[in-house]
C-alpha cells in the first residue's frame, strides 16, 4: 500500500460514533427507559468505548510512552469520579458504600483483569511477556499503600463507629492520596520516564530492522507516522467525548441495572461492580491491544496507572464531597474482600519482580478477579 493511500488516524467511524452516543445521552438523561431504549443506549456506550479506544492511541501515537497512557487512565478516571459523586447525590443513604464498592472493583479488574489478560495476550504472541520491574513495581506498591491508607483503615479506625473515617481522618487520607498520585506521576512521566516505556527485545530491534529496510526499498512499514498536532488534538476532543458518553450513558442505564440487581436478589455492591466494568472497558480494550503489539509495558501503565488514579482522584472528590453528601461515607472493606486484595498483591509483587511473565502468571490474575466475581455476587 502506497503512502498516498494510508488511512487518516481519524476515520469517519470514529467521528460519528461519539457524537450519536453524546445524542443518546442528551435523550435519554433524567429519563426512565423504556427495554428498547435501554437496549439503544447499551448500543451507544458499546460504539462510544471502541471511539474511546480508537482516539486514546491517536493521542497515544502523537505524545508518546508514558503520556499516552496516562492521558486515558486519568481522563476516564475524572469522569468516573463524577459519576460516583452524582450517584451518591441522587441515592442517599443506599448509595454509602457506592464510592468503596466501585474502587475497589476498579482496583481489581485493573491489577487482576487488565494485567491478567495483557500477560497472556504478550505471552501467547512472544511465549514470556517482558516489562519493566521498576516502573511496574513502583506503580504496584503505590496502588497498595494508596489501597491500603483508603480502603483497609476504616475498618479498623476506633475514632467513628463502623468501617468509616472520621472527617479528620478523611481529610489526612485524601491528602496523603493526592501527594501519592502527584509524585507518581511526576517519577513516571520526568524523573525516571524511562522506566515506563515498552522494553527494547530482541524481537523489536529485529522489526525494526525490516521496517527500516523496507522503508529504503520505498515500502510502507507497519508502523504508521504519528498524526499531525491537529489531528491528535481533534482525537483528543472526541475522546473527552466519548468517555463523557461513556460514563453518562452508564448512568443512564444504572437504574435498570439496580432494578436487574434487586430483583435477582444480589447484593447492592454489584451495582458498582458493573458500573467499574463498563468505565474501565476503554482502558481493558486499549490495553490488550497494546499486548498485542508487544508492548507489555504500555498495557501494565494503563492498568496500574488506573489503579492510582481511580484511588488518588477518588477519595479526595469524595473528601470534598462529603462537605454537602448527606448520609454515612461507608469506605471500609469487609473481611473477604481485604484477603482478595492482600492475595492480589502478593501475586503481582511475584509476578512484577521478574521483569518476566508466562501464561501461568496471566492465569493466576484471571482466577483472582474471577475469584473476586463470584463472591461480589454470591458473598
Amino acid at each position: 500500500m502506497s503512502t498516498a493511500t494510508r488511512r487518516s488516524p481519524l476515520t469517519d467511524w470514529t467521528l460519528v460514533v461519539p457524537v450519536v452516543a453524546l445524542v443518546a445521552l442528551a435523550f435519554s438523561w433524567g429519563r426512565d427507559l423504556p427495554s428498547f431504549a435501554v437496549g439503544l443506549v447499551a448500543l451507544c456506550l458499546a460504539g462510544a468505548v471502541l471511539a474511546a479506544v480508537h482516539h486514546a492511541e491517536v493521542v497515544a501515537h502523537r505524545v508518546g510512552e508514558p503520556f499516552g497512557s496516562l492521558v486515558l487512565a486519568v481522563a476516564v478516571t475524572v469522569i468516573e469520579v463524577a459519576l460516583i459523586v452524582t450517584l451518591m447525590a441522587d441515592g442517599g443513604d443506599k448509595t454509602a458504600s457506592l464510592a468503596r464498592d466501585t474502587v475497589f472493583a476498579a482496583v481489581m479488574i485493573t491489577c487482576n483483569g487488565i494485567v491478567g489478560l495483557s500477560l497472556l495476550v504478550g505471552a501467547l504472541r512472544n511465549r514470556v511477556a517482558v516489562f519493566n520491574a521498576e516502573g511496574s513495581g513502583a506503580a504496584l506498591a503505590t496502588v497498595a499503600t494508596l489501597a491500603v491508607l483508603s480502603l483497609v483503615l476504616p475498618t479498623f479506625t476506633t475514632t467513628k463507629p463502623g468501617p468509616e473515617f472520621s472527617t479528620a481522618q478523611l481529610a489526612f487520607a485524601a491528602g496523603a492520596s493526592i501527594a501519592l498520585y502527584g509524585l507518581f506521576i511526576a517519577v513516571q512521566t520526568v524523573r525516571h520516564r524511562d522506566y515506563f516505556l515498552p522494553v527494547d527485545t530482541s524481537r523489536r530491534r529485529e522489526e525494526a530492522a525490516k521496517a527500516a529496510a523496507a522503508a529504503a526499498a520505498g515500502e510502507e512499514d507497519d508502523h504508521a507516522a504519528p498524526p499531525t498536532a491537529k489531528a491528535a488534538l481533534i482525537s483528543l476532543g472526541l475522546l473527552l467525548v466519548a468517555l463523557v458518553a461513556v460514563v453518562g450513558n452508564a448512568k443512564a442505564v444504572s437504574p435498570t441495572i439496580e432494578r436487574g440487581v434487586a430483583n435477582a436478589g444480589l447484593p447492592n455492591a454489584v451495582v458498582g461492580v458493573i458500573i467499574a466494568l463498563l468505565v474501565l472497558a476503554p482502558e481493558t480494550l486499549a490495553a490488550v491491544r497494546a499486548a498485542r503489539r508487544d508492548r507489555v509495558q504500555t498495557s501494565l501503565n494503563l492498568a496500574y496507572g488506573s489503579a492510582i488514579a481511580s484511588i488518588g482522584l477518588t477519595i479526595p472528590a469524595i473528601a470534598l464531597a462529603s462537605i454537602w453528601l448527606s448520609g454515612p461515607l461507608l469506605l471500609g472493606l469487609g473481611p473477604i474482600h481485604m484477603v482478595l486484595l492482600a492475595l492480589t498483591v502478593v501475586v503481582s509483587a511475584l509476578t512484577i519482580v521478574p521483569g518476566r511473565a508466562t501464561l501461568l502468571q496471566g492465569g493466576v490474575h484471571i482466577v483472582l478477579l474471577a475469584a473476586y466475581l463470584f463472591l461480589a455476587v454470591s458473598p
